[in-house]
């Protein structure tokens, strides 16, 4: 059997901090690969003398070289990433559309998240899907059995996803590796970039990412993408 592994992580997904932007994205690992390209990430790592978590908000002039062959890595790799963009979240109609509770709109994006028919095969039995989602807050458990069963109700008992845990982003370089990505997409989509004051190492990271993915990260990607794809989410009317 064929087996993937997600690493979710979330950028500005609660409800009020003041960002209309919000990101969810993970990055897909076959999970024969897990071990080899663990060891080539943390080998990157170790070339520069980096202990700590690969995160976006530690993206810094010292290591924009460390950045760019972690990119360079991902693009010659076999993983594949996705994300969910969303530009309105300060217009939310949580209401109408998600049952007065914006977690119901987050367990939507989730689902947007992993479910693309266009670059996943979710029906064939030699195919299966585990999950990891960074942990956030002390709502996870009830999170992941809630997106347990929407794929369950889906696939009507015959979900491909088989597991669904959370972990630690320093647990993982997969978490760290989406992180990254979605905080380059956040960091655009917020136009922070633009700002007098925007950090020359993080625009040439994101510069970098950008030519080598082949599209803008505030712009949507064509949705049968598969090696960087972003669903640009818009809102639906009354």
């Amino acid at each position: 059997m064929n087996e993937y592994c997600f690493y979710i992580d979330e950028s500005c997904h609660l409800e009020h901090d003041h960002s209309p932007v919000m990101c969810v994205g993970a990055v897909r690992v076959p999970s024969g690969k897990i071990q080899e390209y663990k060891g080539q990430l943390k080998a990157i790592k170790k070339k520069y003398d980096i202990l700590h978590e690969i995160k976006w908000n530690t993206v810094s002039s010292t290591h924009v070289q460390m950045y760019r062959e972690l990119i360079d890595f991902f693009f010659t790799s076999e993983m594949e990433f996705r994300c969910v963009l969303v530009t309105y979240k300060d217009r939310l109609d949580n209401q109408s559309f998600n049952n007065g509770d914006h977690d119901n709109f987050y367990y939507k994006l989730i689902y947007h998240l992993l479910y693309n028919p266009y670059s996943y095969d979710y029906n064939n039995n030699e195919v299966s899907y585990k999950v990891f989602l960074d942990i956030k807050d002390t709502k996870g458990r009830s999170k992941l059995d809630k997106i347990n069963q929407v794929f369950e109700n889906k696939f009507y008992g015959n979900s491909p996803f088989s597991h669904f845990q959370h972990i630690r982003s320093h647990e993982s370089q997969f978490i760290q590796m989406t992180d990254l990505f979605i905080g380059a997409v956040t960091y655009k989509s917020r136009g922070l970039d633009q700002q007098p004051d925007a950090s020359c190492a993080k625009k040439a990271v994101l510069d970098y990412l950008e030519s080598k993915s082949g599209y803008t990260l505030n712009e949507g990607t064509p949705p049968f993408e598969k090696k960087f794809n972003i669903l640009n989410h818009q809102p639906r009317k009354k």
